[in-house]
């Protein structure tokens, strides 16, 4: 609904305007005063509907962002499923048409492919760091220089996973997100 100032001679249209949920009704002859506080009020009323509107917006955005998300994974173990949070997963290793989804001291495979698993982790806990490695950040102790150039993550667990060239600057960039 827009902001509406009735501005009229006539004072028995004032219950239809507020009705109709005018802002305000100003009656001709009216003074610059009363004028001035009619588009003062308009624009109180415009800041505090434009900084709930946004407040409810980022919100939403947070809500959605959370859901674009997988929250845990499904996975069939003999003749029962168990249900891994995403967040309990340290790293994920491709295994052809399977990835081996490494979390504390127990491995799980599930049926997918890195390509298809990537995208549906949040980049803000996960990150690729080669072509057939996904870690998350919120398990790394420390990158450690290595050989030529290369560089190892060394997990909390002691567990080490090479980085690969073409995946180092996505990892720099998604840790320093991380850390601003």
């Amino acid at each position: 609904m827009p902001f509406v100032i009735f501005a009229t001679a006539y004072d028995k249209y004032a219950i239809n305007a507020f009705d109709a949920q005018a802002l305000d009704y100003l009656l001709k002859p009216f003074d610059e005063e009363r004028f001035r506080k009619a588009l003062s009020r308009a624009r109180r009323e415009f800041m505090e509907k434009t900084l709930a509107e946004r407040t409810l917006r980022g919100l939403l955005e947070s809500v959605e962002n959370r859901l674009r998300f997988l929250q845990r994974l499904a996975i069939r173990s003999g003749g029962s499923i168990l249900f891994l949070k995403a967040a309990d997963i340290d790293w994920v290793e491709d295994s052809g048409n399977y990835v081996t989804l490494h979390a504390g001291k127990d491995s799980h495979m599930l049926r997918s492919t890195m390509n298809a698993l990537e995208p549906k982790l949040d980049p803000d806990h996960f990150v690729r760091i080669h072509r057939s490695t996904i870690v998350n950040l919120d398990r790394v102790r420390e990158m450690q220089p290595w050989f030529r150039g290369e560089q190892v993550l060394v997990l909390k667990d002691g567990t080490r996973l090479n980085v690969g060239r073409a995946f180092r600057g996505k990892l720099l960039q998604q840790i320093g997100n991380a850390h601003s």
